[in-house]
């Protein structure tokens, strides 16, 4: 891999370069900065091509990570590279002193490290490569699991509502046979009055005749 493959870096707040290193000379610092102006205020990866390099970003908490590159070196080991930089500037200024700092005031102390990780992706690209697509890969997986989670944790959630449902239609249903029981009963007692009634005419009625008739044998003699 060429010692050219990762050209030039900078770490940005907003459009304030605070950090660079590069060891050529050129117009491509020109072009980034002008990249940089067009990002979209949001945490995610950016790629353009001109003139066969790549000007990467990764824009992530406020601050924007660049590397440009050449074309063929690969978004693989560029992306890498950008998240390199990114887990040691966090590391290294999220106490705030970057949120206050002036252009390129970091540059004595970042800019080493720039230089640090582009020589280390330039002269480790395979195993860089090799790692970013593992990287890749369980990213893919995680965000696949949370997929998964997420729908069975919708389907619970619809679980949990038709238990609750079923629940509802049980005790609806033993309410019923309550009311339904207590209306036999009330039913019942209401046929017993009625056959009781009923009975007490009757006997009432036969007292009656056999008085009747026991009078009339009375008064035969």
């Amino acid at each position: 891999m060429g010692q050219q493959s990762l050209i030039y870096s900078f770490v940005a707040r907003g459009t304030v370069v605070l950090a660079e290193h590069s060891d050529f000379a050129g117009n491509f610092t020109d072009v980034a900065m002008q990249c940089l102006q067009k990002l979209p205020a949001s945490n995610t990866k950016f790629t353009y091509k001109a003139d066969g390099h790549t000007f990467n970003f990764l824009a992530h908490g406020g601050f924007t990570y660049c590397v440009v590159a050449v074309d063929s070196l690969g978004l693989h080991i560029t992306m890498a590279f950008l998240e390199r930089i990114k887990d040691d500037f966090t590391k290294s200024y999220g106490g705030g002193k970057a949120a206050i700092a002036t252009e390129k005031s970091l540059n004595k102390e970042f800019g080493p490290k720039l230089k640090e990780h582009m020589q280390y992706c330039v002269e480790h690209s395979e195993e860089v490569s090799k790692l970013a697509k593992v990287k890749a890969q369980v990213s893919e997986v995680q965000e696949v699991m949370k997929e998964n989670i997420d729908q069975v944790l919708n389907r619970q959630v619809k679980i949990d509502v038709l238990m609750d449902k079923s629940e509802n239609l049980h005790n609806q249903a033993q309410d019923f046979r309550d009311n339904g029981n207590q209306i036999r009963r009330k039913m019942w007692l209401k046929n017993m009055k009625i056959k009781l009634i009923i009975i007490a005419i009757l006997i009432a009625f036969i007292l009656i005749i056999v008085l009747s008739v026991c009078r009339g044998f009375n008064c035969g003699s």
